[in-house]
């Protein structure tokens, strides 16, 4: 049987095991699912698979039937593994049962592998995490760390990114992380519009920590709307004291909680916007790039090309050449 019909999509394959929770499996099919280009063809296709294909019991009161066994992971360019909350050999001991090894075994060299929560315990008990750094959800950090010495474990952080391998925190970061997968193959435009069909934010930081015994912000502590107003006056020099006003409080208080809220300081997170309105403005526009400096409040070329290469270590040209193809030269001038 052909696990993938579309050979212009991009082939995705999620292994679930028993004890599979339904929402990480959803999110990727929803968020890779979504992703369309510019003429609303899909981007990826996604096929769930199993060690044995058949029913695969979930942590809710209904299993799922999975058609497709290990041959969808030979077959795909991107591997995402899920968390199970049925304890087996990688989650207990580090080991990986055989038929699992196995399976894992025809992943083919440059493929893609991603893990959602839990499911890096799959990952590293595979040696796919040895010597890269990972993350998995706080509760179990300890026991990863003494099953799995040799990854560079961050369990501070919501998703990470070493290249081909990436890692989620957990259920909500497994979103994040799709998103980012999208925004590195096609682009923020891309990656945004899922978000917005999707009516999630359009992008969480990695770096953001997780949110560990951390108490819910009061209603009054939110710096939601200075957020809101700086993304509608990005082109503007935009100040800590503009910011502070907009919720009526001091400009201490505003960056302590900004740093609670988002991980960030309120300069870091105003960059990281200005970065991703450029990069969008470079994907759908043939603005000059002085213009879309002003536009993103970079104000010129220069500060522009400064902090997309510190940002995405490329310049607006290449950046934009690669999510848009090259710009076309220019017709030539009639001849009198």
């Amino acid at each position: 049987m052909t696990v993938f019909a579309h050979p212009d999509r991009h082939p995705v394959a999620v292994l679930v095991r028993d004890g599979l929770m339904p929402m990480e499996l959803g999110i990727v099919h929803q968020i890779l699912g979504q992703a369309r280009d510019d003429r609303g063809r899909p981007l990826y296709e996604v096929a769930t698979c199993a060690v044995t294909p058949g029913e695969v019991a979930t942590d809710a009161d209904f299993p799922i039937g999975v058609r497709h066994g290990p041959e969808a992971l030979a077959a795909a360019r991107t591997v995402v593994v899920p968390a199970s909350h049925a304890p087996d050999a990688a989650d207990a001991s580090g080991v990986l049962d055989p038929r699992t090894a196995a399976a894992l075994a025809r992943i083919r060299p440059g493929t893609r592998v991603a893990s959602i929560c839990t499911g890096a315990f799959v990952l590293a008990a595979a040696g796919l995490l040895d010597g890269r750094r990972a993350t998995t959800h706080w509760n179990s950090a300890e026991l990863f760390r003494r099953l799995f010495p040799r990854v560079d474990l961050d369990p501070d952080v919501l998703y990470t990114d070493d290249g081909d391998v990436l890692t989620a925190a957990g259920e909500a970061a497994g979103i994040d992380l799709c998103l980012h997968i999208v925004r590195a193959d096609h682009g923020a435009a891309v990656a945004n519009e899922v978000a917005r069909r999707t009516v999630v934010p359009p992008h969480r930081e990695g770096g953001q920590a997780q949110y560990i015994r951390r108490p819910v912000p009061a209603a009054d502590a939110s710096t939601g709307r200075a957020r809101a107003w700086a993304l509608a006056h990005l082109d503007r020099r935009v100040t800590l004291r503009d910011l502070a006003d907009q919720e009526a409080t001091s400009v201490r208080t505003l960056t302590r909680r900004f740093r609670d809220e988002t991980g960030l300081t309120p300069v870091q997170w105003l960059t990281r916007r200005r970065v991703e309105r450029a990069c969008e403005l470079l994907e759908r526009t043939d603005l000059p790039v002085d213009r879309i400096a002003a536009d993103a409040g970079f104000g010129t070329g220069a500060s522009l090309r400064q902090h997309l290469h510190a940002a995405l270590g490329v310049s607006p040209s290449t950046y934009r050449a690669t999510f848009r193809g090259p710009t076309p030269a220019p017709a030539p001038a009639p001849t009198p």
